[in-house]
């Protein structure tokens, strides 16, 4: 579900001027303006080589500095270019949505990101195995240049975690946002409109036949990483919650051990009492006790709230984001109010 001005007219209406394009290339961006004019420079050989009519669609996500600029200059120079601009930070899983709701391809559409770690390059790939009749073709990383040994100890450590607790949805290891989705793939995955969106999963879970495409992932070309350890491990959480109840299953069996180990203290100590009386027990041990129980009540509460929480989210029945102005392909710029 999404929200643009009133006075814009639907993407697909939009888009009924003019033929659609075969292939559309979504680019979410937050506060890109260093690397933006390289990416597209990349960008434009690649599909030209291609030989399918093409799209770009970019999705600014809120940024505060001249990103937006730079994507309406590019729109100005270049009639393949599309922009979305949402009306605030909606974050990453939420902006690609955005653009995938309004990429026009008829065949397929690929997802990836501006800072040019995945090469644009790579897409000739992916396209060449979607023509061997794969609906979807991800890129799945063989080197992980510029990235801590930390970084890519936690990233394979979370796709060991899905693996084992993530049911039937099996998340490609090594695996990112990068890929090539075919038009019945991507209609199936734009029907999940869930507010909690961690899109790797979504991807799997669409299904359809899919085959690796491997590449070296290359260093960030200029800018920042917007993705510190605080918000990838939120991210962490918001894959496992979306996609396993494995958190809850988790805390039903601490729950189940924390009280089959207070059954076992429980007959030694009447067994100990019968046979050499009753001792008063020594404070250490009683805090630490009190504290243990006290500790997995307060976990299962929070892997309890957790679930709450996204239950409440999705009662409330917000649209996903809100569209603040849609430059489409190939048709004079529209912009809504304000």
């Amino acid at each position: 579900m999404r929200i643009e001005a009133p006075s814009l007219p639907a993407p697909q209406a939009q888009h009924a001027a003019f033929a659609r394009p075969a292939l559309s290339v979504v680019v979410p961006a937050y506060n890109e303006q260093e690397v933006l004019p390289a990416f597209h420079a990349r960008l434009v050989p690649v599909m030209e080589g291609i030989g399918l009519p093409w799209e770009v669609v970019y999705v600014n996500d809120g940024s505060r500095d001249g990103t937006l600029a730079l994507m309406l200059g590019l729109r100005a120079q270049d009639a393949r270019v599309s922009v979305v601009n949402l009306s605030r930070n909606f974050g990453k899983e939420i902006a690609l949505t955005a653009g995938l709701d309004h990429a026009a391809a008829d065949q397929a559409v690929v997802v990836i990101d501006a800072d040019l770690q995945d090469p644009p390059e790579v897409i000739p790939d992916l396209v060449a195995a979607w023509r061997q009749g794969y609906d979807v073709a991800y890129a799945r990383r063989r080197a992980r240049e510029g990235e801590t040994w930390l970084k890519k100890a936690t990233a394979a450590g979370f796709y060991r975690v899905m693996k084992r607790i993530g049911g039937k949805v099996e998340l490609p290891a090594d695996t990112g946002d990068f890929r090539l989705m075919s038009r019945r793939a991507l209609d199936a995955l734009l029907a999940l409109r869930e507010q909690h969106r961690f899109m790797k999963g979504l991807f799997a879970w669409v299904g359809f036949p899919s085959i690796p495409v491997m590449y070296d992932r290359a260093p960030r070309a200029a800018g920042e990483t917007k993705w510190n350890y605080w918000k990838l491990w939120n991210l962490s959480l918001e894959g496992i919650t979306a996609f396993t109840v494995g958190p809850l299953k988790i805390a039903t069996y601490l729950g189940l051990f924390t009280a089959f180990g207070a059954v076992v203290y429980g007959v030694q100590l009447i067994i100990r009492t019968i046979l050499f009386g009753n001792p008063v027990a020594g404070y250490p041990s009683l805090m630490a006790v009190v504290l243990f129980l006290g500790g997995v009540q307060l976990m299962t509460l929070g892997i309890i709230g957790e679930y709450l929480g996204r239950i409440f989210n999705e009662t409330k029945r917000r649209p996903l984001y809100i569209v603040e102005r849609h430059v489409p392909s190939g048709m004079a710029p529209q912009s809504g109010p304000g």
